[in-house]
């Protein structure tokens, strides 16, 4: 269970009595709540601030909810973002949550509701933000075992490089997979000179394998350390499955065997070093 005074929230509207009763009702169970009145301050005020979860209005003057979200997800990925609306239909709720939405309230919603939504929303952005760590440790892990040089060695070569006045060039890390060439923080891959520009979803799919190539890896334990939550195995299979295809129609766009990630039935995948 996460603790509210480290979490912050951030409520977006553009009805001031709306934004008063939402922070009122985040701020008695201890959440530290900011406001904005419009999408457009919104982004403005999380260039400056880490916010856990944004709650926005849909239907706003300017930058929608919607379009907030997408923005959003752009800027901020471990931000869990909650739409509300007092016009509900069922095309926007799914495409809210097909860009990225946590939940979808109806106003005017309960106090409960809202907490509750909050609070597994604030759940979910500090699982995003440990399946960054994750990440971040089997890249270097990835590294070290192909022999590429790590991050730490970039940052001291580039220290001493201006300690001592020189031009300082920055080495560009990369990490070989089978036929794959992989550039970690570019969310990009190679197959000889053809770059393939990846989301950062496939991307940490991919690595993902690739840190765990020689066994299979269950659809559910993807779905945790690459997305950031938990579903059951038949849920978290439908929610991988076009994470993957798009990975093979990429590969395949390049000449590349999309076979290289291989569908183990009623398992989970692999990653196939065969080129």
């Amino acid at each position: 269970m996460s603790n509210e005074e480290d979490a912050y929230i951030l409520v977006v509207d553009d009805e001031g009595a709306i934004r008063y009763s939402i922070s009122k009702t985040l701020q008695r169970v201890g959440y530290q709540v900011h406001t904005a009145a419009s999408g457009e301050e919104a982004l403005e005020m999380m260039r400056h601030q880490e916010y856990d979860v944004v709650l926005t209005d849909i239907r706003m003057p300017g930058l929608s909810g919607v379009e907030l979200l997408a923005q959003i997800k752009d800027q901020a990925p471990d931000a869990v973002v909650i739409l509300l609306t007092g016009y509900a239909s069922l095309e926007t709720a799914i495409e809210s949550l097909r860009l990225g939405a946590h939940d979808y309230l109806v106003k005017p919603s309960s106090s409960q509701d809202i907490r509750n939504s909050v609070s597994q929303g604030i759940e979910r952005a500090h699982n995003l933000k440990h399946r960054r760590v994750l990440l971040r440790a089997i890249r270097e892990n990835v590294e070290e075992l192909t022999g590429d040089k790590g991050e730490a060695e970039v940052v001291e070569t580039k220290a001493k490089a201006q300690a001592a006045g020189t031009p300082v060039v920055t080495p560009v890390t990369t990490m070989t997979i089978g036929p794959l060439t992989i550039y970690p923080g570019r969310y990009q891959i190679s197959v000889g000179d053809q770059p393939i520009d990846l989301t950062p979803t496939e991307f940490d799919l991919l690595l993902y394998l690739a840190a765990h190539r020689g066994r299979v890896v269950p659809c559910s334990e993807l779905v945790r350390e690459v997305r950031g939550y938990t579903l059951e195995e038949h849920e978290a299979r439908e929610v991988i499955r076009p994470h993957v295809s798009n990975l093979r129609r990429k590969l395949k766009a390049s000449g590349q065997n999309p076979n290289i990630i291989v569908n183990v039935r009623g398992i989970g995948y692999r990653l196939s070093e065969a080129s």
